[in-house]
């Protein structure tokens, strides 16, 4: 387990994860907006990663909730638009704080896990390059400390 705060090289840090019910979102701070969804998603013992060719960097899927979209809604479009991946199952984990670099401030991240049994093919699109299972422990070079700090408070329970 990674103790918190977590941090990344440009300076976003990994504040706090929070596990809730997914019903009790609408109780979080207000002050502090739920911009996006992200989901750790497991393979056997691992966990799935993308490369996104903007950040040149290792990621979970995952992004920005659209208006009138739900977290859970977002969670799925964004893991299947990103990796081609549907989950067989996906449950709702929790929620992190994040502060983000360069301007402080700070949003909540809605983070759900999931597996596949059979995972599909990986094509790469305009966003993401290659994806990747990795085996949290493993060395994976450019991969986001804050993503990697996720994957391991997300284990697969099944």
């Amino acid at each position: 387990m990674h103790a918190l705060p977590v941090q990344n090289t440009e300076g976003s840090a990994l504040l706090t994860f929070d596990r809730l019910r997914e019903e009790d979102l609408s109780t979080l701070d207000p002050s502090v907006p739920l911009t996006a969804s992200l989901v750790v998603l497991w393979w056997g013992h691992k966990c799935l990663m993308v490369f996104n060719r903007f950040h040149q960097a290792w990621e979970l899927p995952g992004g920005m909730i659209d208006p009138g979209e739900s977290a859970r809604e977002a969670a799925v479009r964004e893991l299947d638009e990103e990796s081609g991946q549907r989950a067989d199952s996906l449950d709702f984990a929790g929620v992190v704080k994040i502060r983000v670099a360069p301007d402080d401030r700070l949003e909540f991240l809605a983070i759900y896990r999931g597996y596949v049994d059979t995972p599909q093919p990986f094509a790469p699109n305009d966003e993401m390059s290659e994806a990747f299972w990795w085996n949290p422990g493993e060395l994976l070079t450019d991969l986001y400390p804050i993503d990697a700090a996720i994957a391991t408070l997300c284990p697969l329970e099944r």
